[in-house]
């Protein structure tokens, strides 16, 4: 919930989407962030002046868990055995829903996700086991 009109972690919800159409049920959700890229073009006309272009050139991001399972290390072992086996792998889709401080909601929608496995863990004695993926998406959409 929002505190003293600021959002806070808690305030998001995500939807992942798998490559196989199926919604992926993730373990501890600890981290999410997300950036859009721009392909930044700098013209200079003959009268001198600059000018500066910023077209949308897709989102990236990276989402941390705390392993409880392996759902993340049987997708992506899906994914690379479907990949050798010849199955053309479908592009995923995460689906931000955020409560606004002032009660409304935002959705956006990142397609034509691909995710990398970043770190798949480091494994030592009595300490939890973080985990980290990294994904790019095509385009971020508004739902509502």
């Amino acid at each position: 919930m929002a505190m003293n009109n600021f959002n806070t972690g808690r305030d998001l919800t995500l939807n992942i989407v798998g490559y196989q159409g199926t919604i992926v049920s993730f373990p501890l959700l600890t981290g999410f962030d997300a950036k859009q890229s721009t392909n930044n073009i700098k013209i200079k006309g003959m009268d001198g002046v600059v000018r500066f272009l910023d077209i949308p050139d897709g989102w990236s991001g990276t989402l941390s868990f705390e392993r409880q399972d392996a759902t993340w290390d049987t997708y992506f072992s899906s994914l690379e055995s479907d990949y050798y086996s010849g199955v053309n792998i479908q592009a995923a889709s995460i689906t931000e829903t955020m409560q606004n401080p002032d009660g409304s909601t935002s959705q956006y929608r990142f397609t034509g996700v691909m995710f990398k496995y970043d770190d798949a863990g480091s494994w030592m004695g009595d300490k939890n086991v973080p985990i980290k993926l990294s994904w790019s998406a095509g385009r971020r959409i508004k739902v509502q």
